[in-house]
């Protein structure tokens, strides 16, 4: 009797061990959980950047004004018959 007490215990320490230290335990587990959540998050800021990036091509191809914003803001261009003014601190 008291072999197979002992036996079951080894048997129970065994599953235990691989349970919680062994590939694909428990702590294997948590870690890839904790990857998924942030692996998540990345590609939700990704996603938000992408819609941002989509619609200011939308508007480039749609719409005058932007690609006239620009022109002004990032070229330094004028429209014919306007007169650039810079100001100098």
């Amino acid at each position: 009797m008291k072999i197979l007490v002992t036996l079951l215990i080894i048997l129970l320490l065994s599953l235990q061990y691989k349970l919680w230290f062994d590939h694909g335990g428990v702590r294997e587990v948590l870690r890839l959980r904790h990857e998924v959540a942030q692996q998540e998050k990345d590609n939700a800021k990704l996603r938000d950047r992408n819609k941002a990036l989509q619609a200011e091509v939308d508007d480039l191809k749609q719409g005058h004004a932007a690609v006239e914003e620009r022109a002004r803001t990032e070229l330094g261009m004028v429209k014919k018959n306007e007169t650039f003014y810079q100001v100098v601190k």
